[in-house]
């Protein structure tokens, strides 16, 4: 399955950071969004993405509100979210799971912490 990643971060060198990250992993295709509201809009306009990381702590619509609303939509309900964030505290864990997050990475992080969080992912949507 070839990836289409989006990242969304409301930090420009967060996003720097994390697109570099894939390039490092072998990913290109990657799209990016400031917040959860332009990650909704790019999500409707491209039907290709297909893997979304996201922070938490955004404007507009947080990290937490993009995958509930991810979560509702039929045509991205079981789109891959990976959530890379500085919430490290286990009530924010639970949070995101109950919000059906696929898997969370507390900043900072490695490229390798990065790549094995997306291969249990891929493991677990491709079983």
């Amino acid at each position: 399955m070839s990836l289409k990643f989006l990242v969304v971060d409301d930090s420009v060198t967060m996003r720097r950071i994390v697109v570099n990250s894939l390039h490092n992993l072998g990913y290109e295709d990657i799209v990016e969004a400031g917040d959860g509201r332009e990650a909704l809009i790019k999500l409707s306009a491209d039907d290709t993405i297909n893997f979304v990381i996201t922070d938490w702590n955004m404007p507009v619509l947080s990290g937490l509100e993009l995958i509930k609303a991810i979560r509702s939509d039929d045509k991205t309900a079981s789109m891959p979210v990976l959530m890379v964030t500085t919430r490290g505290v286990k009530e924010d864990i639970i949070e995101a799971l109950k919000a059906r997050v696929n898997n969370y990475v507390v900043k900072p992080f490695t490229p390798q912490i990065l790549r094995e969080k997306i291969d249990q992912i891929l493991a677990t949507v491709a079983s």
